[in-house]
């Protein structure tokens, strides 16, 4: 989409210099040509009201103008908005405050990988408010809605990596709501798809976890330094005893945590908001079982709970 998008930019914008350059100049010249001089008195004819020609010139070359402006605009947006039936899906999902890209198999990543010269649908969803899907080099953005589908497609022909943004403020971590858009040279994205898609074989459980515990998000909240942050910290945390809010407390095993993934406003740690989002359909039990074998090599707990 680049091609329309900086066409349409730069035809706006060097009609646009041009008319003003032409008007400035304009108005400096009859600024100096008919400035107020002692001495000099006003002709006695008075000046015309109607000139034929001068109002079809600043009528119809600007109405024409608007025009061109208005199909190049429409022509480039029209094929945005209208991708190829061969399109390879994936599904965009945006939430507080990463990205998650779904292959058709099921594998998810945090960053986008695709083939090259490939047409590519994006269907964009949000767990929790607004955010704005945005590339740059692509020219693409689109905005990422609660409750809705949105969708988008571009088709890189360069291999490489790019730098993708949310452009849609949506809270304190919005700024490190980052991804890389990966392009993969010819017959190399089927290989690295294959090879990603079956870690939880090739990785021992507490590997799989980590790798997991990055691929989803979770450092945005759960710190493994012991610094809590938008969630408790990951460090110590298992085996430790956590004061719920209004419900006594609870010993982290693996039935909280697991519990804890799928529906994480059922026992919420005190001092802390319900604000983490539901990932029941989205992690397996097995990928729940890597986790919760990471969150063992972190450290064992101690009783008390986490204090914010």
């Amino acid at each position: 989409m680049a091609h329309h998008v900086d066409a349409a930019w730069n035809f706006v914008f060097w009609v646009s210099a041009f008319f003003a350059v032409l008007i400035t100049g304009l108005i400096v010249l009859f600024a100096v040509k008919y400035r107020y001089r002692p001495g000099v008195r006003e002709k006695a004819d008075p000046a015309p009201h109607h000139h034929l020609g001068l109002e079809v010139a600043w009528t119809v070359p600007p109405t024409l103008l608007v025009v061109a402006f208005f199909w190049v605009g429409f022509r480039g947006f029209m094929d945005l908005a209208t991708p190829p039936e061969n399109a390879y899906d994936i599904q965009v999902t945006g939430q507080k405050w990463n990205w998650l890209f779904t292959y058709p198999g099921g594998y998810v990543d945090p960053d986008l990988h695709v083939p090259v010269d490939t047409p590519i649908r994006l269907i964009l969803s949000s767990q929790d408010v607004i955010h704005s899907f945005f590339v740059p080099a692509f020219r693409i953005k689109r905005d990422v809605v609660p409750g809705r589908y949105n969708k988008t497609w571009f088709q890189s022909p360069t291999p490489g990596t790019y730098q993708l943004f949310c452009a849609e403020y949506c809270g304190t971590s919005h700024s490190k709501m980052l991804a890389k858009v990966v392009v993969h040279p010819p017959g190399q994205f089927e290989r690295w798809l294959a090879d990603a898609s079956n870690f939880l074989d090739k990785m021992p459980p507490e590997q799989a976890g980590e790798k997991l515990y990055q691929q989803r998000g979770c450092p945005q909240c759960h710190s493994v330094d012991g610094k809590p942050g938008t969630g408790p910290t990951f460090k110590g945390l298992f085996g430790s005893t956590q004061p719920i809010a209004g419900a006594g407390a609870v010993v982290a095993d693996e039935n909280y945590i697991h519990e804890s993934i799928l529906n994480p406003a059922a026992k919420v740690v005190a001092g802390f908001e319900p604000v983490m989002p539901s990932f029941q359909g989205k992690l397996s039990d097995r990928e729940i079982d890597a986790i919760i074998a990471y969150l063992k090599t972190l450290g064992a707990g101690n009783a008390g709970g986490q204090k914010k």
